[in-house]
């Protein structure tokens, strides 16, 4: 089986580019409805994913000694501050279903990358658990 079936396109997924200021990453991914989507560069390469967390933890960390959070001193931080790199790491499109599964267990969605690392979708863990539970064997 190919992956390919599977991959939601670019055009269709939410992303952040990784030299967005952190505020508007933050609206875009509250935006989404999604509690991660993924980090690319400005040639559409795969830089990693920004969740809700290191948005949370970057926000709280640079605010630690101060009572209250002023979103203006955090103007000149950018997603790629805050993304862990190499966290979530991305697949191939000749990636094994096997291999594809080890990678859906452990997270809600795997990052589709070319030849380049240029990013072109997203294998969400919902699309396979559906193919999987219209192809099972009926017992």
């Amino acid at each position: 089986m190919n992956i390919a079936s599977f991959i939601q396109p670019k055009v269709e997924v939410a992303y952040l580019r990784d030299n967005m200021a952190l505020h508007d990453g933050l609206k875009k991914l509250r935006g989404s409805g999604y509690t991660a989507i993924p980090v690319i560069d400005k040639e559409d390469r795969y830089v990693g994913v920004a969740s809700e967390g290191d948005f949370l933890w970057s926000i709280m960390g640079h605010v630690e000694y101060q009572e209250e959070i002023n979103l203006h001193e955090l103007e000149d931080r950018t997603v790629r501050d805050i993304i862990q790199g190499g966290k979530i790491r991305a697949v191939s499109i000749d990636t094994s279903m096997e291999q594809l599964l080890e990678h859906i267990k452990q997270q809600n969605f795997v990052p589709v990358v070319d030849d380049r690392n240029v990013f072109i979708g997203i294998v969400t863990r919902r699309d396979i658990i559906t193919y999987f539970m219209k192809n099972r064997p009926i017992a």
